[in-house]
C-alpha cells in the first residue's frame, strides 16, 4: 500500500490557452478502467478484500483509516490517494463519513505522476 497527495499544493500551475488554475495529476491509463464514486456514512466501512486489479482510492471529502495487508491502520484524508496492487488484500473504514473516487485499472501506475505523502 502506498499513499500519494492531489492536493493543491502538489499540482501545477497551468497558463496555457490564456488558462489560470492548478492541475494535480493522478494516473494515465493505456487500458480500460473503471472509475467510481463511494459514498461511505459515518462508520462505513469498505470490507476486507483482494484487489482484483490494481486500484487507486481518492479521498474527495472526510477522512478514513485504510490498511493493507499487513493491517497496519494508516489515515487518509481530502487531497490523498491509496494505491493497492493486485492481489494485495485492504480495507477502507471511516468514522466521520468519506467520499472517494476509486479508479481500477490493470496498468495503473500512480507513481509515474502523482507526489507520495
Amino acid at each position: 500500500m502506498e499513499i500519494f497527495q492531489f492536493t493543491k499544493g502538489s499540482g501545477k500551475h497551468i497558463s496555457k490557452f490564456n488558462s489560470d488554475f492548478v492541475m494535480s495529476r493522478i494516473v494515465k491509463t493505456e487500458m480500460p478502467a473503471h472509475i467510481g464514486c463511494v459514498h461511505l456514512e459515518a462508520g462505513g466501512v469498505i470490507g476486507y478484500h483482494q484487489a482484483v486489479v490494481p486500484q487507486i482510492l481518492l479521498v474527495v471529502s472526510g477522512e478514513a483509516e485504510v490498511c493493507g495487508e499487513d493491517k497496519v491502520i494508516q489515515k487518509v484524508k481530502t487531497g490523498e490517494a491509496v494505491f493497492w496492487i493486485k492481489g494485495e488484500y485492504h480495507e477502507t473504514s471511516t468514522n466521520g463519513g468519506l467520499t472517494a473516487i476509486i479508479i481500477e485499472s490493470e496498468m495503473l501506475e500512480p507513481a509515474f505522476f502523482m507526489t507520495l505523502k
